[in-house]
């Protein structure tokens, strides 16, 4: 089995994929194009890291607009989550969605982004996540081990990095 995490965003998402042992196998930026997500781009890399007779499980964590952002920047981001999501769907592999608050608090890391960046160099020292822009990587290859560990009942330990 494998472990997809999604972290969506119009310019910013990611997919992250571990296996059923959480060893790291992908993490990318989901590609757009004048902040239009490359659908079937992105569709057709998910079903590259997926061998069909292993099938998959999709952790997409779940978002919302935030106060403050303008009209057009809120269409922009539904627009690309909708997308993400849609393509999520036609893979036809179950599709979880988990809040930001769940899985961190599931890890013992706080809101603060560099926690998660640390987190995830540390579990996956071969991941290319040198770089503070990586972020939304690493978020989605913690989406995807919580996911791991939520199907298979894995306590997470609170060693940290």
């Amino acid at each position: 089995m494998i472990y997809i995490g999604i972290d969506p965003g119009a310019v910013s998402g990611a997919l992250g994929a571990v296996d059923h042992d959480g060893n790291y196998l992908e993490a990318f930026d989901i590609e757009h194009k004048d902040k239009h997500i490359l659908a079937l781009v992105f569709k057709s890399r998910i079903l590259s890291i997926v061998d069909p007779k292993e099938g998959a499980e999709i952790c997409m964590e779940q978002v919302h607009s935030m106060p403050n952002q303008g009209v057009s920047s809120t269409f922009t981001f539904g627009r690309a989550v909708g997308v993400i999501s849609a393509v999520c769907e036609l893979t036809r592999y179950p599709v979880h969605l988990v809040t930001p608050q769940r899985w961190k608090k599931h890890f013992h890391l706080t809101a603060d982004k560099g926690e998660s960046l640390d987190m995830a160099r540390y579990l996956w020292p071969e991941a290319k996540l040198k770089r503070k822009k990586d972020i939304n990587k690493a978020e989605a290859l913690l989406i995807a081990e919580y996911l791991r560990h939520t199907l298979h009942g894995i306590k997470k330990q609170k060693s940290t990095p």
